[in-house]
């Protein structure tokens, strides 16, 4: 199926230049390799070229009048090959100012695994060929998110196999789907120069990185098989074979797919601040081949360096545009939900405030109900203001008030009785103010940042560092996990939390550094009993509006006793207390003040999943009654029972 251009309006005819009416049409080809009918189109942007040919099996990699590409103004080159196809690749030979060479194509879709990365070629692909079946998903309100954050390298991974690829999270899907997870944020999946990696070191922004996928035959026959079934178990119809996901790009389609049947999301994680590091010869890095030396003469990037790599030309209108580009793709050729968008913080540094407000409003066009979420350090409210008032336009930002405040008390309460756990900025965290909207917030206790090897501990180890599956560090992390999904914000969970891995993570996998699912499959105690702990809190949060709404108050807060209660509410009759104690033994009769008298059942109580059902359980017997005195600036109060290191839920019956 040939995939025909959309109507543009055509740019202003550049002044001076003669172009033949054959060539007329290139004027409104979209950038990069594009199959049309009868053939392909391809555009570039490099101003300093002297001459730039498009070379590949298809002409035995010949440079000549045939294949040269005709300057069409503005620093942009293109030509129109016929009888191309889907699969043919190809390379651009660059002419410059400065050297020679083959050059990758930016906006190439796909490349080879033979040659294989660096050496790979660009493939010309048609996204639209794809059997999607999500035509009815709708992503679910941002304010109801619960992201399970997660990096396809290390998720899951099959013997033999030296990574994870997109089909072996497509087999976790089901999971993620029964825990209550709505949305997942894939760590960058653009092409980068390493076999392992964070992703955040891109090259090929749009080609999904190679060693994601799955080539071989005698495996891909085995994945494609259990995806099929993964969908028949879920209502939908099988791919039709191989052949369909036979290529990377596919496999990634099918993993936006299989979670969008299962009800799940899709965000990516995209940077925008930085590529590399690690240029080769083919890749954008100086890609009109103007002399080497200094990087502002590489096109695409200034002189200015972050996290090995080079910090984009913001300045540069061509170039901001391959950003939008870039980001619209995910949209229209991967039906993404999403995107998370990395330190923004380091764009507008460098000047890229504008070109974010470029980013945020195209994409808002683009599918209004996608959410842009930003990373900026220190968090600042102007991300997710409007841009007419000079806003950056993103609808929320990560932030790490709460996961300060909370992984702070967890580390003291590992101090034992004696020590002093302060609770103060976990409230302080919860009540917070600054955005607009509460729900803007995105809140994570473990993250890709904070919980890779050698830095901070995951939170069963950071809760008990000597043994982190005694009853301490099970308690206490069942207490971080709630207050994450009772704050106010959109909660985000870091692949394995729900399992309480207690292992930290690292893009290079090794069996001290990747998730003990065995312990999941194999039916292990303490691990079915914290995803069991997770499932059934997601449930209670997606169940009780007012945990999703923008109604919160601090109620109670005491240092000394360890003790913490909120108030959640949504305006229209739904009511609920938290009440958060890391004593280390339970209060009885703890006086609480409530919101309205009556009865207030015991919705959630963390105590129960401690060897689920746990026969010792400290609890109320399913409720209490609000008719004490005025308490905690409270109209009435309870007396309450609360297990040590423990949370409930009260919801007004």
């Amino acid at each position: 199926m040939d995939m025909l251009l959309e109507p543009v309006t055509l740019p202003p005819f550049p002044e001076g230049l003669r172009i033949s009416l054959r060539q007329m049409h290139l004027l409104q080809a979209p950038m990069g390799g594009t199959l049309v009918t009868g053939g392909a189109t391809f555009r570039v942007f490099a101003p300093h070229a002297t001459a730039i040919y498009v070379s590949g099996p298809f002409n035995d990699w010949a440079q000549d009048a045939s294949c040269r590409l005709a300057p069409i103004g503005n620093g942009h080159w293109a030509i129109f090959v016929p009888s191309l196809k889907d699969g043919d690749a190809y390379m651009y030979f660059v002419e410059g100012e400065g050297t020679s060479g083959y050059k990758r194509d930016p906006h190439a879709r796909l490349l080879t695994v033979d040659p294989p990365f660096p050496q790979s070629h660009a493939v010309l692909r048609n996204p639209q060929a794809f059997p999607w079946h999500d035509i009815d998903f709708t992503p679910p309100p941002y304010n109801e998110l619960v992201i399970y954050q997660l990096h396809v390298g290390t998720f899951d991974m099959k013997a033999g196999n030296p990574d994870g690829c997109f089909f072996d999270v497509i087999e976790r899907v089901p999971h993620l789907a029964r825990l209550g997870i709505n949305a997942i944020e894939l760590l960058p999946v653009q092409e980068f120069p390493s076999m392992f990696s964070m992703g955040y070191n891109g090259t090929d922004l749009f080609s999904p990185e190679t060693d994601y996928g799955e080539a071989e035959e005698a495996h891909l026959a085995a994945y494609v098989a259990r995806t099929n079934e993964i969908l028949t178990a879920a209502g939908a119809a099988p791919y039709a074979g191989v052949e369909t996901l036979r290529h990377c790009d596919d496999q990634l389609r099918a993993l936006i797919d299989v979670c969008h049947v299962h009800g799940i999301a899709v965000l990516f994680d995209v940077v925008y601040n930085h590529a590399g590091g690690g240029f080769d010869e083919n890749s954008i890095w100086f890609f009109d081949r103007q002399s080497y030396g200094d990087p502002n003469r590489s096109l695409y990037f200034t002189d200015q360096g972050r996290a090995g790599g080079q910090v984009f030309a913001y300045w540069n209108a061509d170039v901001r545009q391959y950003l939008v580009d870039n980001a619209i793709m995910f949209y229209r050729e991967y039906h993404a939900d999403g995107l998370r968008f990395d330190e923004v913080s380091v764009m507008d540094h460098f000047g890229g405030w504008a070109t974010c407000q470029q980013l945020t409003e195209a994409l808002r066009a683009e599918k209004p109900d996608a959410i842009q979420i930003a990373e900026y350090w220190p968090v600042n409210p102007w991300v997710v203001k409007d841009i007419a008032i000079g806003g950056a336009g993103f609808d929320a930002t990560w932030s790490d008030a709460l996961r300060l405040a909370v992984r702070g008390a967890i580390a003291s309460a590992a101090g034992g009785a004696g020590a002093v756990v302060p609770m103060q900025p976990i409230a302080a965290a919860i009540a917070d103010l600054s955005l607009d909207k509460r729900w803007r917030a995105v809140n994570s206790i473990e993250n890709h940042d904070i919980v890779y090897a050698g830095r901070e501990p995951r939170i069963p180890r950071l809760a008990d560092p000597l043994d982190s599956r005694c009853w301490y560090a099970r308690s206490r992390s069942r207490v971080a996990t709630s207050l994450l999904l009772t704050a106010p914000g959109i909660p985000m969970l870091f692949m394995g939390q729900e399992l309480f891995e207690d292992r930290p993570w690292s893009d290079t996998p090794n069996p001290d550094t990747t998730i003990h699912w065995a312990l999941l499959d194999g039916e292990d105690k303490i691990t079915a009993d914290a995803t069991r702990f997770t499932r059934e809190l997601i449930a209670i949060r997606r169940t009780h509006p007012a945990l999703t709404a923008e109604g919160c108050a601090i109620v109670h807060v005491h240092d000394g006793n360890r003790v913490l209660a909120f108030h959640r509410w949504d305006g229209q009759g739904d009511d609920v207390v938290v009440i958060v104690s890391l004593s280390e033994t339970p209060w009885h009769d703890y006086a609480i003040g409530f919101p309205a008298v009556g009865t207030w059942h015991e919705v959630f109580n963390s105590d129960v999943y401690d060897n689920w059902v746990n026969p010792g359980v400290v609890g109320n017997n399913g409720a209490v009654t609000a008719g004490g005195p005025a308490l905690h600036g409270q109209p009435c109060s309870a007396d309450v029972t609360i297990p040590a290191n423990g949370v409930l839920v009260f919801a007004r019956g």
